[in-house]
């Protein structure tokens, strides 16, 4: 449960985040030096080692914010791993909305915002489902920042709340494999099996979702 719980956490805190960015950058923001500045950084973020990640979440919200070490610090952490990805994916989908769609919108008088909401957004979709998926991809196999911020290898009880302390999958297959006795080899391997199973899963609900936008667009 501690690997699901992150997993939700982290696409509720990212998705939106993420793609308000996205939408300020391509179709607020002057295209001047400062936003261009922004726009490389947010990009160079993505390929920022995840230990750095976990020291920052460790710094910031486990120990400044006071959230100490539990689901919403892990959920949290893994939101700013996955946030560029979704960022620069949702920049790619909206730049490639063609801009005779958004002529036609204003020409029937839309706003600006009508015209994000009703037009470019809902032709971005597919796209930005695609960085869903690889966000999900990532999250799901990171451990280094989950250790940063605590989380334990064994617990005893599944989580109450998003305060409780949690562990996630990729630590637990991981701490079973050190241990001597071959039992804790199979329940490692059963572990493998069901982390890839959440992910497929996952993936092939985010598919089936963009499908069905770009079906409807079409």
């Amino acid at each position: 449960m501690g690997s699901i719980n992150i997993i939700l956490l982290t696409i509720a805190f990212a998705v939106p985040v993420g793609l308000g960015t996205a939408i300020y950058l391509e179709e607020y923001a002057k295209n001047n030096r400062m936003t261009k500045f922004i726009k490389i950084n947010i990009s160079n973020l993505s390929g920022t080692p995840s230990i750095v990640y976990g020291l920052l979440g460790l710094a910031v919200f486990v120990r400044t914010l006071g959230l100490g070490k539990s689901i919403l610090s892990g959920a949290l952490t893994m939101s700013l791993v996955v946030l560029p990805i979704v960022i620069v994916s949702s920049q790619e989908a909206i730049k490639a909305v063609p801009q005779y769609l958004r002529h036609g919108s204003y020409a029937l008088g839309a706003t600006k915002w009508q015209t994000i909401r009703k037009i470019v957004i809902p032709s971005a979709l597919p796209g930005i489902f695609t960085g869903v998926i690889l966000s999900v991809s990532r999250a799901l196999g990171e451990s280094a920042p989950l250790l940063m911020v605590g989380a334990a290898t064994y617990v005893s009880k599944l989580p109450d709340n998003v305060f409780s302390v949690f562990t996630a999958l990729p630590l637990q297959i991981y701490y079973w494999m050190g241990l001597p006795k071959e039992d804790f080899k199979d329940l490692a391997a059963a572990g493998i099996i069901v982390l890839l199973a959440i992910l497929l899963t996952t993936n092939a609900i985010t598919i089936v979702l963009r499908n069905k936008y770009q079906r409807s667009i079409e």
